[in-house]
Protein backbone atom coordinates (compact mmCIF):
# COMPACT_ATOMS: atom_id res chain seq x y z
CA UNK A 1 0.00 0.00 0.00
CA UNK A 2 1.46 3.38 -1.01
CA UNK A 3 1.77 6.07 1.75
CA UNK A 4 -0.63 8.94 1.37
CA UNK A 5 0.93 12.32 0.67
CA UNK A 6 -0.53 15.32 2.50
CA UNK A 7 -1.17 18.39 0.29
CA UNK A 8 -0.33 20.69 3.23
CA UNK A 9 3.11 22.32 3.41
CA UNK A 10 5.20 22.36 6.54
CA UNK A 11 4.18 25.53 8.43
CA UNK A 12 7.58 26.06 10.04
CA UNK A 13 9.59 29.06 8.77
CA UNK A 14 13.05 28.70 7.39
CA UNK A 15 16.02 30.51 8.89
CA UNK A 16 16.03 32.75 5.84
CA UNK A 17 12.43 33.82 6.45
CA UNK A 18 13.13 34.46 10.14
CA UNK A 19 16.12 36.60 9.17
CA UNK A 20 13.98 38.66 6.79
CA UNK A 21 11.40 39.34 9.54
CA UNK A 22 14.09 40.34 12.03
CA UNK A 23 15.70 42.66 9.48
CA UNK A 24 12.38 44.34 8.67
CA UNK A 25 11.65 44.78 12.40
CA UNK A 26 15.04 46.40 12.94
CA UNK A 27 14.45 48.80 10.06
CA UNK A 28 11.07 49.79 11.49
CA UNK A 29 12.64 50.42 14.90
CA UNK A 30 15.38 52.59 13.38
CA UNK A 31 12.88 54.59 11.33
CA UNK A 32 10.03 55.06 13.80
CA UNK A 33 11.65 55.03 17.27
CA UNK A 34 13.31 58.47 16.86
CA UNK A 35 10.02 59.86 15.57
CA UNK A 36 8.18 58.48 18.58
CA UNK A 37 10.76 60.05 20.88
CA UNK A 38 10.36 63.39 19.13
CA UNK A 39 6.58 63.12 19.38
CA UNK A 40 6.81 62.46 23.13
CA UNK A 41 9.11 65.49 23.57
CA UNK A 42 6.70 67.66 21.59
CA UNK A 43 3.78 66.48 23.74
CA UNK A 44 5.62 67.26 26.98
CA UNK A 45 6.59 70.70 25.64
CA UNK A 46 2.96 71.46 24.78
CA UNK A 47 1.84 70.33 28.25
CA UNK A 48 4.55 72.47 29.85
CA UNK A 49 3.49 75.53 27.83
CA UNK A 50 -0.13 75.01 28.86
CA UNK A 51 0.92 74.74 32.52
CA UNK A 52 2.74 78.06 32.37
CA UNK A 53 -0.17 79.71 30.56
CA UNK A 54 -2.54 78.60 33.32
CA UNK A 55 -0.09 79.79 35.97
CA UNK A 56 0.23 83.12 34.15
CA UNK A 57 -3.54 83.50 34.07
CA UNK A 58 -3.70 82.76 37.81
CA UNK A 59 -1.10 85.48 38.41
CA UNK A 60 -3.15 87.99 36.43
CA UNK A 61 -6.44 87.10 38.13
CA UNK A 62 -4.82 87.32 41.57
CA UNK A 63 -3.16 90.64 40.73
CA UNK A 64 -6.47 91.96 39.41
CA UNK A 65 -7.89 91.53 42.90
CA UNK A 66 -4.85 93.17 44.50
CA UNK A 67 -4.28 96.43 42.66
CA UNK A 68 -2.18 94.81 39.88
CA UNK A 69 0.39 93.72 42.49
CA UNK A 70 1.63 90.13 42.39
CA UNK A 71 2.20 87.89 45.44
CA UNK A 72 5.93 88.72 45.28
CA UNK A 73 5.06 92.38 45.95
CA UNK A 74 2.68 91.96 48.88
CA UNK A 75 3.77 91.08 52.40
CA UNK A 76 2.89 87.77 54.01
CA UNK A 77 0.80 89.55 56.65
CA UNK A 78 -1.39 90.91 53.85
CA UNK A 79 -1.77 87.56 52.12
CA UNK A 80 1.23 87.74 49.77
CA UNK A 81 4.63 86.08 49.54
CA UNK A 82 7.06 89.03 49.63
CA UNK A 83 9.20 87.87 52.52
CA UNK A 84 9.17 84.17 51.66
CA UNK A 85 10.20 84.69 48.03
CA UNK A 86 13.25 86.61 49.29
CA UNK A 87 14.42 83.43 51.00
CA UNK A 88 14.22 81.49 47.74
CA UNK A 89 10.88 79.84 48.47
CA UNK A 90 9.52 79.33 44.94
CA UNK A 91 6.47 77.47 46.21
CA UNK A 92 4.99 80.25 48.36
CA UNK A 93 3.57 82.41 45.50
CA UNK A 94 1.75 79.38 44.09
CA UNK A 95 0.32 78.47 47.49
CA UNK A 96 -0.95 82.03 47.84
CA UNK A 97 -2.71 81.62 44.49
CA UNK A 98 -4.12 78.15 45.22
CA UNK A 99 -7.70 79.30 44.64
CA UNK A 100 -6.82 80.73 41.23
CA UNK A 101 -4.74 77.71 40.23
CA UNK A 102 -7.39 75.18 41.38
CA UNK A 103 -4.93 72.28 41.21
CA UNK A 104 -1.18 71.92 41.86
CA UNK A 105 -0.91 69.48 38.97
CA UNK A 106 -0.12 72.33 36.59
CA UNK A 107 2.99 73.17 38.64
CA UNK A 108 4.71 70.00 37.41
CA UNK A 109 6.21 69.61 33.95
CA UNK A 110 5.71 66.04 32.62
CA UNK A 111 9.31 66.07 31.35
CA UNK A 112 10.63 66.83 34.85
CA UNK A 113 11.69 63.49 36.32
CA UNK A 114 13.36 65.09 39.34
CA UNK A 115 10.05 66.32 40.76
CA UNK A 116 6.66 64.70 41.24
CA UNK A 117 3.11 65.87 40.70
CA UNK A 118 0.94 66.83 43.66
CA UNK A 119 -2.72 65.93 43.26
CA UNK A 120 -4.31 68.46 45.59
CA UNK A 121 -3.57 71.59 47.59
CA UNK A 122 -5.14 69.87 50.60
CA UNK A 123 -2.02 67.68 50.85
CA UNK A 124 1.41 69.23 51.51
CA UNK A 125 2.79 70.87 48.36
CA UNK A 126 6.53 71.53 48.44
CA UNK A 127 9.46 72.25 46.17
CA UNK A 128 9.49 68.58 45.16
CA UNK A 129 6.17 69.23 43.37
CA UNK A 130 7.12 72.38 41.45
CA UNK A 131 8.99 72.44 38.12
CA UNK A 132 9.05 76.21 37.55
CA UNK A 133 11.14 79.10 38.85
CA UNK A 134 9.61 82.40 39.96
CA UNK A 135 10.93 85.83 39.08
CA UNK A 136 11.49 87.26 42.55
CA UNK A 137 11.53 90.88 41.39
CA UNK A 138 8.37 90.78 39.28
CA UNK A 139 5.92 92.53 41.56
CA UNK A 140 3.60 94.52 39.27
CA UNK A 141 1.71 92.80 36.47
CA UNK A 142 1.50 95.91 34.28
CA UNK A 143 4.77 97.79 34.92
CA UNK A 144 7.04 95.84 32.55
CA UNK A 145 5.22 93.27 30.40
CA UNK A 146 8.48 91.63 29.23
CA UNK A 147 9.70 90.72 32.70
CA UNK A 148 10.15 86.97 33.11
CA UNK A 149 7.55 85.82 35.58
CA UNK A 150 8.23 82.09 35.59
CA UNK A 151 9.77 79.27 33.56
CA UNK A 152 11.34 75.83 33.53
CA UNK A 153 13.67 75.51 36.51
CA UNK A 154 16.29 73.30 34.84
CA UNK A 155 18.70 76.20 34.35
CA UNK A 156 22.46 76.30 34.22
CA UNK A 157 23.99 79.49 35.61
CA UNK A 158 27.62 79.98 34.68
CA UNK A 159 27.67 76.43 33.36
CA UNK A 160 26.55 74.98 36.70
CA UNK A 161 23.08 73.44 37.27
CA UNK A 162 21.04 75.81 39.43
CA UNK A 163 20.09 74.29 42.77
CA UNK A 164 17.04 75.03 44.87
CA UNK A 165 17.66 78.54 46.16
CA UNK A 166 17.34 82.26 45.36
CA UNK A 167 19.77 82.96 42.53
CA UNK A 168 20.95 86.43 41.59
CA UNK A 169 22.96 86.99 38.43
CA UNK A 170 23.99 89.87 36.20
CA UNK A 171 22.04 90.24 32.97
CA UNK A 172 25.13 89.44 30.90
CA UNK A 173 26.07 86.38 32.94
CA UNK A 174 25.82 83.10 31.01
CA UNK A 175 22.48 81.36 31.49
CA UNK A 176 21.35 78.26 29.64
CA UNK A 177 18.94 75.35 29.71
CA UNK A 178 20.11 71.93 30.75
CA UNK A 179 19.55 68.83 28.62
CA UNK A 180 17.35 67.10 31.21
CA UNK A 181 13.86 68.18 30.08
CA UNK A 182 13.40 69.75 26.66
CA UNK A 183 16.88 69.10 25.21
CA UNK A 184 18.54 72.50 25.65
CA UNK A 185 15.25 74.34 25.21
CA UNK A 186 12.73 75.58 27.74
CA UNK A 187 9.62 77.65 28.36
CA UNK A 188 9.26 81.04 30.02
CA UNK A 189 6.13 82.88 31.08
CA UNK A 190 6.22 86.65 30.72
CA UNK A 191 4.39 89.25 32.78
CA UNK A 192 2.14 90.02 29.79
CA UNK A 193 0.68 86.50 30.06
CA UNK A 194 2.44 85.00 27.04
CA UNK A 195 4.60 81.87 27.09
CA UNK A 196 7.65 81.49 24.87
CA UNK A 197 9.57 78.33 23.98
CA UNK A 198 13.19 79.37 23.52
CA UNK A 199 16.70 77.98 23.24
CA UNK A 200 19.55 79.09 25.50
CA UNK A 201 20.64 81.95 23.24
CA UNK A 202 17.09 83.30 23.04
CA UNK A 203 16.70 82.91 26.80
CA UNK A 204 19.69 85.19 27.35
CA UNK A 205 18.12 87.73 24.96
CA UNK A 206 14.92 87.73 27.01
CA UNK A 207 16.85 88.38 30.22
CA UNK A 208 18.60 91.31 28.53
CA UNK A 209 15.21 92.61 27.36
CA UNK A 210 13.96 92.87 30.95
CA UNK A 211 16.10 96.00 31.36
CA UNK A 212 17.18 94.84 34.81
CA UNK A 213 20.84 95.02 35.81
CA UNK A 214 20.41 91.81 37.78
CA UNK A 215 17.84 89.04 37.73
CA UNK A 216 16.75 87.13 40.80
CA UNK A 217 15.07 83.77 40.42
CA UNK A 218 13.63 81.53 43.11
CA UNK A 219 14.26 77.98 41.96
CA UNK A 220 12.45 75.08 43.66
Amino acid sequence: MKPRLSPKRNAAMTLFEVGIIVAVAMVLVVVFFPRMGKLRRNNTTISCVNNLKQAGLAYRVWAGDNGDILPMGISVTNGGAMETIQTGDAVAPFLVMSNELSTPRILHCPADLAHSQALSFTSPVGSRNVSYFVGADVTNISAKPLLILSGDSDLELGGVPAKSSLHSFWTNDPVAWSATRHIRKGNIGLADGSVQTVNSSQLHTYFVATGLATNRLAIP
